[in-house]
C-alpha cells in the first residue's frame, strides 16, 4: 500500500495531502498494474432517473424566477446611482469617479470589481460597449454600499432609506443562493418577490408602475395571456386578492353565476372608492329565476331555491352600491338566462410607461374560472390572464385608431383575454338591465 505523506513523515495529521490512496497489485510476472479507476459499480447507469430530472427542474423554475427578480434590482440600483452619484463625482475625477464616490472604506473592492473589468475587457467577455463602465462589476450590496454612503443625494428621489435598507436585507438570502446555485425554497422566492417588487417602487419614488409579476413579461406571450394557474379560488386569493386585481382598475368587465370573489372578499364601501374614483363597473349575473339556476342546483346537489337566493343577496349589494354613487351611469348591473359557462373578471388596468418612456405596457388583467358539474365556484381552477402587448408612444394600440382593450394589433393572433372579452361583450348584449 502506498500512503501519501502529510509532510511530517507520518501518515495523518492536519496537514495530510487530498491524494487518494491507491492499492498496487503485483501481477503474475511480477509487475504492478494500473490502479483501477473510480467509477459507478456494474449496472448502475450515470444518466438522472426520472425524479432527479423532476427535482432539477424544480429548482431551476425556482431559481429562475429569483433571478429575474434580483437582476432587475440590480439593474434599477444601478441606474439609480449612475443617474445621482455620477454628475455629482465625474466632473472632477472622471473615469475614476467610481473610486472617488466610494472613499477609503470601498476602495479594496472597487479595485477588485476593476480588476474583474480588466480581466473581461482581455477576454472579450464585454460583449456590450455600455457594460465598459466601472460601476456594471460593483455587486448588490456594493451598489447599496454606495447609497447609504450618500444617502443626502438620494433622499430627494427615494421615499424611506429604512425600508430599502430592510427590502435589501431580504434579498441577501436568495442572491447567496442564486449566485452559488443552490437550491432555493419556495418560501425564500416568495419573501425575494415581495422585497423586490416593494424595493423597485421605492426607488421609483413611490409612483413606479411595477408590474404584479415581472416574470409574467418573459412567458405571457408562450402561454396565450396565461401567466398563473390555480388549483382553486382559495389559492387564487391567497396569491392575487381582490384589493390588488382591481386596484387602479379604470374599468371592471364581471360576469358569473353570483359574482362571489367580487361580493363576499370586496366591501362595499372599498366598491364604492373603485367606481367614485372613476372605474367603470358592467356586472353580470345569472337570472335567479332562470331555468339554468334550477339545473345548476341540481349539479351541486343544493336544496330548491338556496343558489337563487344567494345571487338575488349578491345582486341586492351590488344595488346598494350604486345607490350610494352620484354618476349611476358608469354601475350598470344586469342578469342573463343562458347556460352558465365561466365566470370573468376582466379588468382594463392603467397604462404605464415602460423605461424610457418611449413605449406604454398593458396592465389589463383577468381572472376566469370554468364551470365544473360538481364542483362550487370556489373549488374550480382559476387561470389569471394578463395583456402582453406594448401600446405606442401615441397612446393607441396596435396602430388602429382609438386602440382596442388589450393591446391586440390588426394582424396578431388574440390572446385569451381579448376571447373572453369577445364572450363577455356577447353575454352582455343579450342581457337586461336590473333596475
Amino acid at each position: 500500500m502506498v500512503v501519501p505523506s502529510d509532510g511530517r513523515g507520518g501518515s495523518e495529521g492536519p496537514g495530510r495531502s487530498e491524494a487518494p490512496t491507491m492499492v498496487m497489485r503485483a501481477s503474475m510476472a511480477g509487475r504492478a498494474t494500473v490502479p483501477a479507476q473510480p467509477g459507478p459499480p456494474d449496472g448502475l447507469p450515470l444518466a438522472w432517473s426520472a425524479e432527479q430530472w423532476e427535482l432539477a427542474h424544480q429548482r431551476v423554475r425556482l431559481t429562475g424566477r429569483a433571478y429575474v427578480w434580483l437582476n432587475l434590482v440590480e439593474q434599477r440600483l444601478r441606474a439609480l446611482v449612475d443617474e445621482v452619484l455620477r454628475p455629482v463625482y465625474a466632473p472632477a475625477h472622471g473615469e475614476d469617479w467610481v473610486t472617488a464616490a466610494a472613499g477609503p472604506a470601498g476602495e479594496e473592492w472597487v479595485h477588485r470589481a476593476g480588476a474583474v473589468r480588466e480581466v473581461s475587457r482581455r477576454k472579450g467577455y464585454l460583449l456590450d460597449p455600455s457594460d465598459d463602465d466601472p460601476l456594471v462589476f460593483l455587486t448588490m450590496p456594493q451598489l447599496r454600499e454606495l447609497m447609504v454612503q450618500h444617502w443626502p443625494c438620494f433622499e430627494p428621489y427615494v421615499l424611506d432609506r429604512r425600508e430599502v435598507e430592510l427590502a435589501l436585507d431580504e434579498l441577501e438570502v436568495a442572491r447567496h443562493v442564486v449566485s452559488r446555485n443552490r437550491s432555493l425554497s419556495q418560501t425564500v422566492l416568495a419573501q425575494a418577490e415581495r422585497a423586490a417588487a416593494r424595493l423597485l417602487v421605492l426607488l421609483d419614488g413611490g409612483t413606479g408602475g411595477v408590474p404584479a409579476d415581472v416574470v409574467e413579461e418573459l412567458v405571457a406571450g408562450r402561454y396565450a395571456d396565461v401567466v398563473a394557474v390555480h388549483p382553486d379560488r382559495v389559492r387564487l386569493q391567497r396569491d392575487l386578492p381582490v384589493e390588488d386585481l382591481l386596484d387602479g382598475a379604470r374599468r371592471l368587465d364581471a360576469v358569473g353565476i353570483g359574482l362571489g370573489m367580487l361580493c363576499q372578499n370586496y366591501t362595499g364601501k372599498r366598491l364604492v372608492r373603485l367606481a367614485s374614483g372613476g372605474c367603470r363597473v358592467r356586472l353580470l349575473f345569472l337570472n335567479p329565476a332562470s331555468s339554468a339556476v334550477r339545473r345548476r342546483e341540481r349539479e351541486l346537489g343544493i336544496g330548491r331555491g338556496e343558489l337563487a337566493r344567494s345571487i338575488e343577496m349578491n345582486i341586492m349589494h351590488v344595488r346598494r352600491v350604486r345607490a350610494g354613487l352620484r354618476d349611476q351611469g358608469g354601475f350598470e348591473i344586469r342578469v342573463f338566462d343562458e347556460t352558465p359557462r365561466f365566470t370573468a373578471y376582466l379588468v382594463e388596468g392603467p397604462r404605464v410607461a415602460g423605461p424610457a418612456g418611449s413605449r406604454r405596457r398593458s396592465t389589463d388583467i383577468g381572472v376566469v374560472q370554468p364551470y365544473l358539474r360538481r364542483s362550487r365556484g370556489i373549488e374550480s381552477p382559476a387561470l389569471v390572464l394578463r395583456g402582453s402587448v406594448a401600446l405606442g408612444t401615441s397612446g393607441q394600440t396596435g396602430g388602429q385608431p382609438g386602440g382596442q382593450p388589450g393591446g391586440r394589433s390588426g394582424g396578431q393572433e388574440p390572446g385569451l383575454l381579448e376571447v373572453y372579452r369577445e364572450e363577455f361583450e356577447g353575454v352582455w348584449a343579450d342581457s337586461r338591465a336590473v333596475s
